[in-house]
């Protein structure tokens, strides 16, 4: 692996990655220097500036496009402006709970990004709420114990024409579900829980049973009555909720389902129509097939 990069307050700015992977992991130091920050643009197609300096040998840039997945080290407390912009199929993005300094248009035209996952503990305090901020569409977390799914939230400016006043509105659960967090910067898990039923207005059967499973499955600081709650909506819309699992192929949302006494016959036909035959193994009440073994004594 290659990369350019300066030195900056703390360490070394990494300005772009060389290498033939599209899931690279960024190095914790360079030539002795913890990497504190991403550049601006780091990962995307365009030149990288003038005076840089350069460490490896790689010449293939892991940029736009060709990004799916980044893996930061716990070094890094700088991510700067624009620094995935246009990585269309950019899916994932992990990185340690120091990140504290977050740039504008950070994801701009990540139109795949689905997760983000912290190396911190479910009730540490992290930068997450300050990440979330840039991302407005539908994104999952994982945290040590916990999984959050945020919805989607649109922000519009209305003009008031008469009076040439912008009124700016905000649609959709997913603003109100991040901010979230305790004054220190820990995710307010009874906040969190309690937005639940004003999401029920306005969100998708899809995306509620996202919301419901990853708190069922990963019940950090899930109170009985949030708890109750999550379940009866799943109950409700038993198809709905089977259909997320499978595709998710997430057996442990699968047999969370089966524990709630929701009818399988349905479920098993689509995880056989889609060719997944282990959760069509946990519908149907079979366990994975063990390897067969011989010793001498059978001969």
């Amino acid at each position: 692996m290659g990369l350019y990069w300066e030195p900056c307050p703390g360490g070394a700015r990494l300005l772009r990655l060389l290498g033939d992977t599209p899931c690279p992991a960024v190095p914790g130091t360079i030539e002795g220097l913890p990497v504190a920050e991403l550049g601006p643009y780091c990962f995307a197609d365009r030149p990288v500036r003038p005076g840089a300096r350069r460490t490896g040998d790689d010449t293939h840039e892991i940029t736009g496009n060709f990004v799916e997945e980044v893996t930061l080290p716990d070094t890094v407390q700088v991510l700067d402006s624009a620094a995935f912009y246009n990585c269309r199929r950019l899916r994932r993005v992990t990185l340690g709970p120091g990140v504290e300094g977050f740039g504008s248009d950070l994801f701009t035209n990540c139109r795949q990004l689905q997760t983000f996952r912290l190396r911190a503990a479910a009730d540490a305090p992290t930068g997450l709420k300050k990440l979330l901020g840039a991302v407005s569409a539908d994104i999952t977390v994982e945290l040590d114990g916990a999984q959050l799914f945020y919805p989607e939230y649109s922000e519009f400016l209305d003009e008031n024409t008469p009076a040439h006043i912008f009124n700016h509105s905000i649609e959709g659960e997913g603003y109100r579900m991040r901010q979230c967090f305790t004054p220190g910067g820990a995710v307010d898990y009874a906040a969190f829980d309690a937005s639940f039923a004003q999401a029920c207005v306005g969100e998708s059967e899809d995306k509620l049973c996202r919301l419901a499973l990853g708190r069922l499955v990963q019940p950090f600081g899930l109170g009985d009555d949030a708890r109750a709650d999550y379940e009866l909506y799943l109950t409700a819309h038993p198809e709905a909720a089977f259909r997320r699992a499978i595709d998710d192929r997430d057996e442990a949302a699968l047999r969370l389902l089966v524990g709630l006494s929701l009818p399988t016959a349905d479920a098993a036909v689509y995880c056989a129509r889609v060719g997944w035959s282990a959760g069509a193994a946990v519908l149907l009440g079979r366990a994975k097939r063990a390897k067969k073994t011989y010793d001498f004594d059978d001969l």
